[in-house]
């Protein structure tokens, strides 16, 4: 808030302000407002504020994801840990994460890890030999007919499981039976489907006979882009195809029995690829650059797709995805977008012409952090506070992921380390660092050239902090300091003084090193002609 002046009769009028918004990277932005700057919040709005110091959890050697399930869960080099337990081994890359019940799914290796039996292994599974019998069985202990295949010394229960639907290729006597049956029970060797499910000889169809060959039974999962969970499934989808597991089993993506518990896929038909899912307010939410497409229904009979032409998540921005106060937030194509189920409204404007990409973003719940690199390729960690609206910029984090577990958001950056970033007690607490805030330019509502000369800044440093204002006029040469360097570590006002300058307009810098609290700026200036500058 702009304090009103007063000329005195000399003419020199004293104006300032006590209100200090966000960012707004804007060439029209008004007087005081804050162009650019380095490690501030919101949380002491509408006071100038520096932001809580973050605390280091953990530091990953080589780092490849993070996620949150009853527990931390991250990637360093080939190895899966499960609350700094190492569980398993995966390949050295990139990781996606979801979880339904007790396990959590590892993408693009198709692994996972059950949080109460401790067990870690492969979603998929594969069985390849060179004979196969196909033959008569059992079905709920009564003898069936053309519903078994065997192959002689093979535990298959080593491989699959009741309920499995595996695929059977390779069959080459008859071709038919190269499909995707549900398993019914095994009994060692043995496998019972329903009955007549396969093609067997004779002029019934119920002779047993041996397939030779290049032969496979296996059950497989999609190669998923993304992923989520919803309503007891898992959902994700590929470049154009949208996928559920069976109902509350993340193994079985191919289970068609015309059940409440089947699998589902569609593919919809649409241009482009997806960008990006996740579930939000109940439903599974998908996205395009241009379209968001939200799956109705509560099981695969009546599934419906709706798509709404609008803007989606960016190519490359899919890990923007992120819901803070009851709001879906990521990057589209077009900046920043908050989602609430209907049209995406943007929340981007305070950047201007300030283009973003590869952003990766998290929550606290009622903020949203977003660490990602502008055209110049400088990455910056933002933060948007959803209750006071408003954006600051932090610094040069880069963020790998974000995750919320026990009441803390935790960040994993590209450098291995694990940071804490709203936790107020604990050990390895973060070194002072450096701040700053440029405000844009200031006219005082006056065509004219003006002068200033002397600034009263009231302000509290924590101990050991330190700060110094700077001065720039018309936007050329150096940043002038006025006054001294501040370092007292009590509230109070500074009457600071330069040397007067001439201007069409000018610009202030605070910056500092340390915790810093800033209450109100206010400055004595007086208004000049329309001609001479920088006298």
């Amino acid at each position: 808030m702009k304090l009103p002046g007063m000329a005195y009769g000399d003419g020199i009028s004293k104006g300032g302000q006590t209100r200090f918004g966000g960012l707004d990277h804007n060439l029209g932005a008004g007087d005081g407002t804050v162009w650019d700057m380095r490690n501030l919040t919101g949380d002491y709005y509408p006071l100038l504020a520096t932001r809580r110091k973050r605390r280091l959890y953990r530091t990953l050697g080589t780092p490849y994801g993070m996620f949150s399930w009853d527990g931390l869960a991250w990637v360093d080099g080939t190895t899966f840990y499960y609350k700094g337990t190492a569980k398993g081994t995966v390949e050295a890359s990139r990781k996606r994460f979801a979880a339904l019940g007790a396990y959590i799914v590892i993408l693009p290796d198709k692994k996972y890890f059950n949080t109460l039996t401790g067990e870690f292994g492969a979603l998929e599974s594969r069985w390849s030999g060179s004979s196969l019998t196909f033959t008569n069985g059992e079905l709920f202990e009564e003898a069936a007919e053309a519903n078994c295949i065997q192959a002689r010394g093979v535990n298959w229960g080593a491989y699959f499981r009741k309920g499995d639907a595996v695929t059977i290729s390779g069959c080459t006597k008859h071709p038919e039976n190269n499909k995707t049956p549900v398993i019914r029970e095994i009994d060692g060797d043995k496998m019972y489907f329903y009955e007549y499910v396969f093609k067997l000889d004779g002029s019934e169809g119920t002779t047993p006979y041996t397939e030779t060959g290049s032969l496979k039974v296996e059950r497989t999962v999609p190669d998923l882009l993304y992923l989520c969970e919803n309503e007891n499934r898992l959902w994700g989808c590929d470049g154009t195809t949208i996928y559920a597991s069976k109902l509350g089993d993340i193994f079985n993506w191919n289970v068609y029995e015309g059940l409440a518990t089947d699998s589902y896929a569609v593919d919809t038909g649409s241009a482009g690829t997806f960008t990006g899912c996740i579930s939000f307010l109940g439903y599974p939410i998908f996205f395009k650059e241009d379209h968001i497409y939200k799956v109705y229904g509560s099981r695969p009979d009546n599934y419906e797709i709706m798509s709404s032409a609008t803007l989606g998540v960016a190519k490359g921005g899919d890990r923007s995805l992120a819901i803070a106060g009851e709001m879906l937030f990521y990057l589209s194509s077009a900046g920043y977008m908050a989602y609430s189920g209907g049209i995406p409204q943007p929340v981007g404007s305070a950047f201007g012409m300030e283009k973003h990409k590869k952003a990766v973003g998290g929550s606290d719940g009622l903020k949203y952090y977003v660490s990602a690199e502008d055209a110049g390729g400088v990455k910056r960690l933002y933060v948007y506070d959803t209750q006071k609206r408003m954006w600051h910029i932090e610094d040069e984090t880069a963020a790998m992921d974000f995750c919320r577990w026990d009441g803390t958001t935790y960040l994993l950056a590209e450098n291995g380390k694990i940071w804490t970033v709203d936790r107020d007690e604990g050990d390895n607490e973060e070194e002072d660092f450096d701040w700053f805030a440029e405000f844009g330019d200031i006219t005082d509502d006056d065509p004219n050239k003006k002068g200033v000369s002397k600034f009263q800044i009231r302000l509290e440093l924590e101990d050991g902090a330190s700060c110094q204002l700077r001065v720039r006029f018309d936007s050329v040469g150096d940043w002038i300091p006025a006054g001294e360097e501040l370092t007292a570590d009590v509230k109070r006002s500074y009457y600071l003084a330069i040397v007067p300058h001439r201007a069409d307009h000018y610009r202030l810098r605070l910056e500092g090193h340390g915790g810093c609290r800033v209450y109100s700026i206010a400055r004595e200036r007086y208004s000049g002609s329309e001609l001479k500058s920088r006298a």
